[in-house]
């Protein structure tokens, strides 16, 4: 699966946001402008240990993006949507894109790709989830919906039995 963030601004949401991508085999898009720097020390230390193992790309903007991952479908992350994340079929080539915290996804991208905007849903005049909670909701659908491909579905325990007398 394919993460699109679109003008990401906050650098904590993002390095969370790698950390769910590293967790799950995923991809992260990122396209410029960046509200940080990719050095800045809250990404680093949300995406944990794991940022050499991240897949990452950075493009410069949107055409710049759509010219280099020739991506075949995209769904839109919006509260605009008209369907739920969980009313489609994810295929495991699929690119889920999520607009910047304070915006979203602008408008005009949106009116040319209503049949692929998806939303997660909420209570009534709520603006939105948090950007991280959001990517990793829809995330984990996609993947649950493929069987999670190359994901670990079991664990073991590793804990002392404690015996009742």
């Amino acid at each position: 699966m394919n993460i699109v963030l679109l003008e990401p601004e906050i650098p904590s949401n993002t390095g969370n946001i790698a950390r769910t991508c590293v967790c799950t085999n995923s991809r992260l898009h990122l396209i410029r402008p960046l509200g940080f720097s990719l050095s800045e020390k809250q990404l680093l230390r949300a995406g944990m240990d794991y940022w050499h193992l991240l897949d990452v790309t950075v493009y410069d903007d949107l055409n710049d993006f759509i010219t280099r991952a020739h991506p075949e479908r995209i769904w839109y992350a919006t509260t605009k949507g008209k369907q739920t994340y969980a009313d489609v079929a994810y295929r495991p080539d699929d690119y889920i894109m999520f607009g910047k915290e304070s915006a979203g996804i602008p408008e005009e991208i949106l009116k040319v790709h209503k049949k692929e905007c998806i939303r997660i849903p909420m209570g009534m005049s709520l603006r939105s989830l948090n950007l991280s909670n959001s990517a990793a909701i829809i995330l984990y659908e996609a993947l649950r919906q493929q069987g999670f491909p190359g994901l670990e579905t079991e664990g073991e325990l590793h804990y002392e039995t404690y015996v009742e007398n």
